[in-house]
Parts: C-alpha cells; structure tokens; sequence
C-alpha cells in the first residue's frame, strides 16, 4: 500500500474501498492519512472484510466516516448496489445533515445558512410555532434556535419540543446575542446541547457545528 499513489489518486474519489485480506491492517501513516482527508472532504469508505477484520478497523476509523461493512467473500452486486446507492445519495442531498433554523431575524437567518448551506441541508422558520408545524412534516438533525423571540420564545419551544414524543430527542442549540453571564447561565439551566452566541464568526460557528455532529455520530 502506497502513500504517495493514494494522495495522486485522491480528489479523484468519491468513495474509498479498503478490501482487506485476512488480518491485514493499515499502516500508521495510510490511517492517519484517510481518517484526516476523509473528515477534511467529507467522503466516505467501504470496508470489505472479514467480520473480525472488519470490527477490528472499525476500531481505528471513526464510526461516521465508514459508509459501509461488506462481508468477504465480496457479493459484486451488493457492493455495486452499496456504491450506486451512495452516489444517489450524494447527488440528491440525503446524506447532509438536516439542520432548521428558527430566528424572528430574517437577515441572521439568511446570512447562517448561506454559511452552511454548501454542508448541510439547511431550513428556516421565522416563529416557534412555525418551528413546531414543520417538525410534524419535516425530520431534523439539529435545530438551531433563537433564545430571545416574541410571542413564543426560545425556552417555551423547546419545552413544546420536549414533551412531544415525535420531537424530544431533536438536538437543540440555542442563538443567543446576550453574552452577560446571567443569559448564559439561564440559557445553560434549560440544558440544550449547547448555546452560540449570535457574534460568533463564520469559521468557529462552522467548526463548532461539525464538531458537534462527529459527536453524536460517534456517540
């Protein structure tokens, strides 16, 4: 296995194949180089293996990069089938994360997905009750909600959120533009997954939420 015929090869694939012969591992330098390229282009690997081989590797390639775990001997058209299924997903979106944003701040709203939109799939709602009605026709991964709203605020929708069966396990961040202690410690009491303040620049609010789904996918 070669490095330097990995890396020419690289922004040429979509989808990494490691077919792996019995007890055959990676070499530090290809893992180190997969795990941080992978993370780093948002792509995806098989593994092809025995089972054993295949948990083993599993072990040292984190959870969400790992599209798929095919048995040897290899099926052609599972494999095919797996493959064709992944492009499919590439090309129609599903395999983003869905994330709604809920902000009475149309110009807030606008400028943050414009920032995640090339990432995610990324929907808006101007109200809480908005929020709520497309939850009962929409799947979410992330909801990024405004602390301070009228009418309905911040804290009362994800107490709505919570006591709905379909929505209580929905992950909430909370957008605050108060950085006084006092906002902080009152938005932390209602424990959402986390709070960003609305000052946040473009780069820490971006790594922030791609730290937060390597989280939970490896949670």
């Amino acid at each position: 296995m070669d490095l330097n015929k990995i890396h020419e090869v690289w922004n040429d694939v979509a989808l990494v194949t490691f077919y792996m012969e019995k007890d055959e591992s990676l070499p530090d330098d290809i893992k180190t180089y997969l795990v941080d390229n992978l993370e780093n282009d948002d792509k995806k690997m098989i593994l092809i293996g025995e089972s054993v081989d295949n948990e083993r590797m599993a072990e040292v390639i984190p959870g969400h990069l790992i599209y798929q775990k095919l048995p040897r001997p290899l099926d052609y058209d599972a494999y095919i089938s797996c493959v064709n299924k992944y492009n499919s997903q590439i090309t129609s979106g599903e395999l983003k994360k869905k994330i709604l944003i809920v902000d009475d701040d149309p110009n807030y709203m606008s400028l943050v997905r414009e920032w995640m939109v090339a990432d995610y799939k990324v929907s808006m709602v101007t109200s809480g009750l908005r929020a709520i009605k497309w939850l009962a026709e929409n799947k979410a991964d992330l909801i990024l909600l405004d602390y301070e709203m009228p009418v309905t605020s911040g804290p009362q929708v994800l107490e709505m959120l919570r006591a709905d069966e379909e929505t209580k396990d929905i992950p909430v961040i909370f957008l605050t533009g108060n950085d006084s202690k006092e906002s902080v410690m009152s938005v932390v009491e209602l424990k959402p997954q986390g709070y960003f303040l609305k000052t946040m620049p473009k780069d820490e609010f971006l790594n922030k939420i791609k730290i937060f789904f390597i989280q939970q996918d490896e949670a």
